[in-house]
Order: C-alpha cells, then sequence, then structure tokens
C-alpha cells in the first residue's frame, strides 16, 4: 500500500504559513512614541551619568522633562546647588569624549542657550548662560550613545 505525500506537506505548509505570520505580526512594532523615548532617554541619562567622586556632592538630578527641557541639578552638603537647563530646540551637537567605560558626553547649543545658576553659594549667587554643558558618563558604549542621540535628535525635531 503506497501512503500519500499530500497530508504530510499540507502539515507542512500550515506551520510554515503560522510561523511566518507569527513573525510577519511580532517584527513589525509601531513607532516608538514620546513615552517611551522619554523613558529610555531618562533610564540611559541616569545610568550613564557618573558624577565627580566630590565627597561634598549630596545628591545630583538629571532629568529630560515632557516639555523637552534637559535639566541638571546638584546639590551640595551645605546646601549650595547648581542648576543646569535648556531646551533640547537649541541643542545643536551631540559629542563624546572617551571610551565603552567612561568619557564626556559634549551637548553644545548655538549660541548661550544653557541657563546655569547657583544658590546658597558663599560667593554669591550665579545667574549666567553657556553653549557647552559636558557631562561625566560611565558605561556608553557605542550603540547606547547612537540611540541617545537619536532620542534626543527626535525631541529637538519636536520641540521646534
Amino acid at each position: 500500500m503506497k501512503k500519500s505525500l499530500q497530508p504530510q506537506t499540507k502539515k507542512i505548509l500550515v506551520f510554515t504559513l503560522i510561523l511566518l505570520a507569527g513573525w510577519l505580526n511580532y517584527s513589525f512594532r509601531p513607532q516608538t512614541d514620546d513615552q517611551e523615548w522619554l523613558s529610555w532617554s531618562n533610564k540611559c541619562l541616569t545610568e550613564s551619568y557618573n558624577p565627580a567622586p566630590d565627597v561634598k556632592l549630596k545628591k545630583w538630578e538629571l532629568t529630560l522633562t515632557n516639555d523637552y527641557f534637559l535639566r541638571l541639578r546638584k546639590t551640595y552638603q551645605h546646601g549650595r546647588q547648581e542648576y543646569f537647563s535648556f531646551n533640547l530646540h537649541r541643542l545643536n551637537q551631540v559629542q563624546y569624549q572617551g571610551d565603552d567605560k567612561a568619557g564626556t558626553l559634549e551637548l553644545s547649543t548655538n549660541a548661550d542657550d544653557i541657563i546655569v545658576q547657583t544658590y546658597e553659594d558663599p560667593k554669591g549667587d550665579i545667574d549666567s548662560m553657556s553653549t557647552v554643558l559636558e557631562l561625566p558618563v560611565r558605561n556608553m558604549n557605542a550603540a547606547r550613545l547612537d540611540s541617545l542621540k537619536n532620542a534626543l535628535s527626535y525631541f529637538k525635531a519636536k520641540a521646534l
């Protein structure tokens, strides 16, 4: 008695079509939305920021806000604070100096668009502007840096 190959071929074809449909369904993901970019950017910046091992630094906050401002606040033990802030639509260039383990992320603007303020400083409170914000970072490999640059470019375009 001869056995037909048609049922076996049918099974293989159905199985292949199911695999192909599943692959197509999960390979095309909708475009990343603002909240995902924002969450990822804040996570990346927080995990990568590497303040100098200054004994007097009590805490720091580095955030990218919903209204596309990048803000860094450093608080020292005696209450002195340093504050840096700028809107990403003013961002001109992102450069990285260093290797995968440690380096400096330089965020540049076209003009003096970065707000620099100090509070509770014994020398007096200072308000000034800058064109470069240098962030010491760690564990910034090429893929992570590219992704962060893409996120910042995305928010720069949204802020315009």
